[in-house]
């Protein structure tokens, strides 16, 4: 079965993606942050690769 990638219900600050990520990759959900924001501050692109991801990645199922 196919590994799956949903924004994080418990580890989650804003929208849960970095923790969704981080869950998907088997990282901490610390580095995707630090990633999305030194992203962000070298040029904007990391606020909007968030902000789209928030919108394509489904929340996890259940609760």
């Amino acid at each position: 079965m196919a590994k799956r990638i949903y924004r994080s219900r418990t580890d989650s600050h804003l929208g849960g993606v970095c923790g969704g990520i981080a869950e998907f990759l088997d990282v901490d959900s610390t580095i995707v942050r630090l990633i999305f924001v030194l992203a962000t501050l070298l040029g904007f692109s990391g606020l909007l690769a968030y902000l789209i991801a928030w919108i394509i990645i489904p929340a996890a199922p259940g609760y």
